[in-house]
């Protein structure tokens, strides 16, 4: 450590952090500190105000601020001189994340990272924003004058400030009742009315020519896709469908997805989904493969599979650990640049596919002019890998055939592939984060039930037991929330928790390994036992007893992931049934009617909830497998398309759980199709179980 120190001039507190974002900024000449102890009494000790900044490793704008202000020694000296300055990755402490984003939001209405907040020496915040430039532009303060008027008000206006970030805290504090209602009646609540309602109000935000929702930049928006799907296979509304697939369609047509090496990048800049925010996070990757994987089963359309694959292989070619857990994140910036690991101009593109290139470049819209060019405010020559036209279209109009095309298009990506990798990859985000891994672990399942590839399934397997034996404490039920070079750190949160518990549910549907439902079951009893808010019925994001944070928020909103509670919701309906615990299923109801004037009046702040709504109202289908050789019933049925469903394997009689008690094991396989453990007489093949599936559609 000591020789690593003497190649740099300066050296601060975060050198002994694992976290890539941490020690992006190890070397500034800002003393930055770890949030901790240390700085928060350093902050007392001193009555100075402390300055937190928060990011996370693929942020170009967190890049930006670094280079311009944190890198820079004279606002660096009156940094040191007046604050004691904690730098935070957002994605290790999500819960000092959330409270400190509320806060700015609240002041000035709107947040987005780099946030830069300004707290009391007791860690209540009272002043803050996003990026701030070096000198004053886009209608912003500098920085400089920004913490020289903070310097100011700090010593002249102290008791205005702290009556202000007193005020600010009982905002926060009181902004976590967010609106409950009063829970309705199971009539009121699960109705077509409510879930139509929640569908018209989806489609007034919906764009009916690019897809997606919303205008630039455009996020996937995953939940929401869901919801239409599941819209669809319920009430057979075409509206439903088309604008779900055009949504997935258009994004994977366009530059948000690799058309070279597979996986999406995070959101799109523009509406057409040409020019990404190039950073590839593995939380959205996951769910992508989720709704492609429901998409596919619901479809059969060859080219959703295709891309699950191609993501699948992503993920496992560029974010895989050596113990199966799943890295955070890939940069967006390489060499100092956005984008400049992905992007062609055609020179290149042609030297290195050689005598296909004029129909590959012309498939995938390279030209000499470059598409990434002035209209999108950025050069001429650079081109951004899009498909404008359907293969079978684009092989009429060109005189080639589809195959031949194919061929050329894969030939051709394999080519640039491999002359990608010689680039300057960007920065590799190597943490492992629980929840997301989580998520991803679920990806793995669903990857495998809609196309059948047992490497998703071993994947699955393989993961999960790295984030039981890696994560959690010996002997409990309690989890870390992230893991590098052997070291577990930080309290798991929520999502956290409410994910892995999603993934054992998962994982038992696709292995018919109880032990993963059984151990899903204790997780949830902690959490139930931990986060709970006896008042409510919600649960608060963080554990009861942690010290470091001003206020337990309760999370509702749906965002890049879903929220904790939404997720808590959806399993303890699922366990209820699983194992017929009733107040559970009372809780997640309660929950869902506490919220259920906003989550049909505001469907894209809340997909997962309105997912879990129209399921609840068409009422769960609960499917036993039983026989000595069940497995290609069980493979088939997990193929279908059933969102609604609790399904169960068994090769023995077992009556441990209510769905496999009673139900006799013979040497073939047979599917019952059962609705609250009353079940029709058991059929043969999968074919058959979906007749009887879907001919207890309530909502039809």
């Amino acid at each position: 450590m000591v020789e690593l120190c003497l190649m740099h001039k300066y050296s601060n507190k975060l050198i002994n952090e694992t976290s890539p974002y941490l020690l992006q900024h190890a070397h500034n000449p800002v003393n930055w500190y770890p949030w901790g102890d240390e700085a928060l009494q350093k902050a007392k000790d001193e009555n100075k105000a402390i300055l937190v900044s928060i990011g996370y490793a693929a942020c170009h704008w967190c890049h930006v601020m670094e280079r311009e202000s944190f890198e820079d020694e004279q606002t660096a000296a009156l940094m040191n001189e007046h604050f004691i300055n904690i730098k935070i990755d957002r994605e290790e402490r999500p819960d000092l994340d959330h409270i400190y984003m509320d806060a700015v939001q609240a002041m000035t209405g709107s947040g987005g990272w780099p946030l830069n907040v300004f707290l009391t020496p007791d860690a209540k915040p009272f002043y803050g924003g996003t990026y701030f430039p070096p000198v004053r532009a886009f209608n912003r303060a500098s920085w400089k004058e920004t913490l020289q008027a903070i310097v100011q008000a700090f010593k002249e206006k102290r008791n205005e400030i702290i009556e202000q970030a007193e005020s600010l805290t009982s905002h926060l504090i009181n902004s976590n009742s967010f609106g409950l209602q009063k829970p309705r009646s199971a009539e009121e609540l699960f109705s077509k009315e409510k879930v139509k309602e929640a569908f018209e109000n989806l489609m007034k935000n919906a764009d009916k020519e690019w897809g997606g929702f919303g205008r630039a930049p455009k996020f996937p928006l995953t939940f929401s896709i869901q919801f239409l799907l599941r819209y669809f296979h319920f009430l057979k509304d075409e509206r439903a469908l088309n604008q779900a697939l055009l949504s997935l369609d258009k994004m994977i047509e366009g530059g948000i997805y690799d058309q070279v090496g597979g996986g999406f990048a995070r959101y799109s800049t523009d509406t057409e989904w040409l020019v990404p925010h190039f950073e590839k996070m593995l939380y959205d990757n996951a769910l992508l493969i989720i709704t492609l994987s429901e998409a596919y089963q619901l479809t059969k359309i060859e080219r959703y599979k295709e891309v699950i694959n191609e993501t699948m292989q992503f993920i496992q070619r560029e974010m895989l650990h050596s113990e199966n857990g799943f890295y955070s994140a890939l940069d967006a910036d390489s060499e100092g640049e956005e984008g400049k690991f992905y992007i062609w101009d055609k020179e290149e593109a042609v030297g290195l596919i050689g005598s296909d290139s004029e129909i590959f470049c012309k498939y995938y819209d390279i030209t000499d002019k470059g598409n990434w060019n002035e209209e999108h405010s950025y050069q001429n020559g650079k081109n951004i890998l899009r498909v404008l036209k359907k293969p079978e279209q684009f092989a009429t109009e060109n005189n080639i055939s589809v195959d031949s095309l194919m061929l050329i298009l894969q030939k051709g990506k394999m080519k640039l592939l491999e002359g990608r990798i010689k680039r300057i990859r960007p920065l590799l985000d190597d943490k492992i984060i629980l929840g997301w891994n989580a998520l991803m672990n679920t990806a793995c399942s669903k990857a495998f039930a809609a196309t059948g590839n047992e490497d998703y399934r071993s994947l699955a397997i393989q993961n999960m037991e790295f984030l039981l034996e890696k994560f959690s404490l010996p002997g409990s039920n309690e989890f870390y929330h992230t893991w590098k070079n052997g070291v577990a750190k930080f309290p798991a949160f929520l999502d956290d928790y409410a994910f892995i518990i999603q993934a054992l549910i998962s994982l038992q549907e696709i292995t018919a390994d109880t032990r993963w439902l059984l151990k899903a079951q204790e997780i949830t009893q902690f959490v139930l036992d931990h986060f709970s808010e006896a008042e409510t019925g919600f649960f608060f994001y963080t554990k009861a007893g942690q010290k470091d944070v001003i206020v337990r928020k309760k999370e509702v909103y749906d965002g890049a992931i879903p929220s904790g509670n939404s997720a808590m919701a959806g399993v303890l309906n699922q366990l209820s049934i699983l194992f017929d615990k009733a107040d559970w299923k009372e809780i997640s109801f309660n929950m869902i009617s506490s919220l259920q004037q906003a989550i049909t009046k505001y469907p894209t702040s809340f997909g997962c909830w309105n997912c879990l709504l129209l399921e609840m109202t068409a009422g769960f289908v609960e499917i036993a497998i039983t026989g000595k050789n069940f497995n290609a019933a069980h493979k088939e049925m997990l193929n279908q398309f059933v969102p609604n469903k609790i399904l169960m394997a068994t090769t023995d009689e077992n009556a441990s759980f209510p769905l496999l008690a009673g139900k006799p094991v013979k040497s073939t396989a047979f599917i019952y199709v059962c609705k609250e453990f009353s079940c029709l007489e058991p059929v043969p093949s999968a074919d058959k179980a979906m007749q009887l599936i879907n001919g207890s559609n309530r909502l039809n």
